[in-house]
């Protein structure tokens, strides 16, 4: 088998614009961390029912499903800068409403979920443009490793320090209303600030020569580049089986774990301390991306990784104590961030810049629509058939996708998709003489394929 091996220069990444673009996703990854948690832990403050609580998960990734192929569209035809500036703002606007609302004692299971819906609107916004302009920030070359620091930012944000600030935060004030207030108005000040911070960045971030046509006729190309790009549609799919069953899972794992009456017994505080594992090995998936991907090849350490990642979720059934739950987590914090890494800087070496933000919200329409789908399916399948069924179905799916990913992703393929040589027009060649990889090789916590 011929492996794909890319030789990167050791000089750090480059440039003022990508050290704003780095502490903008520093704050704001934080924010998503205290919200990732503590709207899980407000919600079950109103209500047990299992399908109930999938809705919060379900409500905040809704609008990929509705929103995302416009924002690509969007991104390829305004300052990408100009639009995460606008879209990060939007979403402190909405949870500083919510947090007021707590605070008036006015929060309640509805109004949660519609500005939970609205936090999800402006993610989707924000997150496309966030995609498409790293590459106008740092030389091609150099694009793992800033990804690679970019996902550091991120899951130390969202797990290290969003999560357990918001098992304290939930705690404040003495009374719920107090801490949900506290809970959703920290976040908010976070993401206003992550705004700021864009704001110093300085460059071109729109394409030399936008499309000037029809929004539909640009939705379509990015749909049609991505349908007929045999390595970018098969990782489509991984990703989204992968965020259907991952969100499945975790939609009703905070119900195993959290309170008297779970099978695990954690305090809200404990519970967000599994967020700090998970960005503990995250820090050093993330860090060890590229050296991983220099030595095993891109294709076999994508299969690899995530194949022990789905193996992970069985874990807390089989283990459910506190050590063994918190060692998968950093497991599933390490395997997770290898394969955002591997798989957004391949995505930005094989899409042409001018089709970016279009090609990307086509696959992130896959991968990140399957989440409200997956969350509901959690909650269905938790009521019907109890929590163990969502996560050991949530584990076998994400090892099977990945195993049959594994035949049109190989090392051959990869190579001859970022050499150019594989064309959306041809067909791939991922059952040629390279072979497939999954015989060689035999992502609250919430990992998640971008």
């Amino acid at each position: 088998m011929h492996t794909f091996l890319y030789t990167l220069p050791e000089a750090p990444v480059p440039g003022r614009p990508f050290r704003w673009l780095w502490a903008s996703a520093a704050l704001s990854n934080t924010a998503d961390g205290i919200v990732l948690v503590g709207v899980p832990l407000i919600t079950v403050t109103l209500t047990r029912s299992p399908f109930l609580v999938s809705l919060a998960s379900m409500a905040v990734t809704l609008p990929w499903l509705l929103f995302s192929l416009h924002a690509g569209a969007f991104t390829d035809r305004r300052d990408r800068r100009r639009m995460m500036v606008t879209a990060t703002w939007a979403r402190a606007g909405a949870l500083a409403v919510l947090a007021v609302a707590a605070w008036l004692g006015m929060l309640n299971l509805p109004v949660l979920l519609a500005g939970v819906l609205l936090l999800g609107v402006g993610e989707v916004f924000a997150d496309s443009a966030a995609q498409a302009v790293v590459p106008m920030a740092v030389p091609r070359d150099r694009l793992t490793d800033a990804n690679g620091k970019l996902v550091a930012a991120q899951t130390v944000g969202n797990n290290f320090l969003g999560a357990p600030l918001a098992g304290v935060l939930v705690g404040a004030g003495g009374t719920a209303a107090l801490g949900a207030a506290a809970t959703l108005g920290a976040p908010a000040l976070l993401y206003a600030a992550a705004g700021l911070a864009l704001i110093g960045m300085r460059g071109r971030f729109r394409v030399e020569a936008p499309s000037t046509g029809p929004l539909r006729t640009d939705i379509a190309t990015g749909l049609r580049y991505l349908w007929n790009h045999r390595v970018l549609r098969s990782l489509a799919v991984f990703g989204g089986m992968f965020n259907f069953a991952n969100d499945a899972y975790f939609a009703v794992f905070v119900l195993w774990v959290v309170g008297e009456e779970s099978r695990v017994g954690l305090t809200p505080a404990e519970y967000s301390l599994l967020g700090a594992a998970l960005a503990v090995g995250a820090i050093a998936g993330s860090l060890a991306a590229e050296r991983l991907a220099r030595r095993a090849g891109q294709a076999r350490a994508l299969i690899a990784v995530n194949v022990i990642n789905g193996l992970l979720l069985l874990v807390p059934v089989l283990v459910p104590t506190v050590a063994g739950i918190g060692a998968a987590a950093v497991l599933l914090g390490v395997t997770n961030a290898v394969s955002n890494v591997l798989l957004v800087s391949l995505r930005q070496r094989i899409i042409p810049e001018e089709l970016m933000g279009r090609v990307h919200a086509a696959v992130r329409l896959v991968g990140m629509g399957a989440r409200p789908l997956g969350a509901a399916a959690g909650g269905i399948l938790a009521t019907a058939a109890g929590l163990p069924a969502v996560f050991c179905a949530a584990a076998a799916l994400c090892v099977v996708t990945i195993l049959l990913v594994s035949r049109s992703v190989t090392s051959r393929s990869v190579a001859a998709a970022e050499a150019g040589a594989l064309t959306p027009d041809e067909p791939g060649g991922g059952d040629e003489a390279g072979g497939g990889i999954a015989g060689e090789a035999a992502a609250g916590i919430r990992p998640t394929t971008g």
